[in-house]
């Protein structure tokens, strides 16, 4: 069975007296290893999608099933215990604690999820190592440049090992070669197995990824798989 799962998924929200259908209906598939981007302009639904794989909002109607298990019919408790054991988020936004070291900020999942204090440093000192941050552990995020900030919020997404990293506009705020590096580190995860979603609005950008999800008034528009060709011309 596919990691991701969902079928009709549909969102609404009420505006007053009229409706608004975010997502109209969506059924994809997505498998474990898979590294995909979703992509769409402002209002397409792609955030929406997102929130709703990132167990971050549920589905007005539909079914979403992640590793198996029914998500649309959890409580608030239990999304969140999917969210810190299953999903690793990486923001636009980096969302470090300005005045905490980056091996504090990467060691925070741990400490949600009650791992041992004993394994904590050395998971956190693995995952800031992963990402080639590890002569940046004591720094704070004023210290690092944007994209050294980006690997810390990336180390801290892979410090549970999450079923899935989901990655929401990861170079929106680099400039275009630190958006290169960040890319080609999302390569080098997916090659050691990582399950990784990037969304984003741009398709070159979007074309880092296998395969290509295009949304567009709240539907999905197109499912494309990526040539090696194009992945290999963005990498150079």
């Amino acid at each position: 069975m596919a990691l991701i799962r969902t079928r009709d998924l549909w969102k609404t929200y009420e505006m007053g007296t009229e409706k608004v259908h975010a997502l109209r209906g969506v059924s994809i598939d997505i498998e474990k290893g898979e590294y995909v981007a979703i992509m769409g302009p402002s209002g397409s639904g792609k955030s929406t999608l997102m929130n709703l794989i990132g167990c971050l909002d549920t589905p007005s109607k539909g079914e979403y099933s992640l590793n198996e298990r029914e998500v649309n019919t959890m409580n608030d408790d239990e999304l969140a215990n999917i969210r810190n054991r299953e999903i690793g988020f990486v923001f636009q936004t980096f969302n470090l604690l300005p005045r905490a070291t980056s091996l504090h900020n990467v060691e925070l999942p741990l400490i949600y999820n009650g791992s041992p204090s004993d394994q904590r440093r050395g998971m956190a000192e693995a995952a800031l190592t992963k990402v080639e941050l590890a002569d940046r552990m004591m720094h704070k995020p004023s210290e690092l440049s944007g994209g050294q900030r980006q690997r810390v919020a990336i180390a801290r997404a892979l410090v549970n090992n999450p079923s899935i990293l989901l990655a929401d506009e990861p170079t929106g705020n680099l400039d275009s070669k630190t958006s290169i590096d960040i890319m080609r580190l999302f390569d080098q995860l997916h090659q050691q197995g990582n399950t990784i979603i990037v969304v984003t609005h741009e398709r070159n950008i979007a074309r880092y990824a296998h395969r290509v999800l295009s949304i567009l008034d709240g539907k999905i528009d197109s499912d494309e798989i990526v040539p090696e060709s194009d992945r290999r011309n963005n990498r150079e």
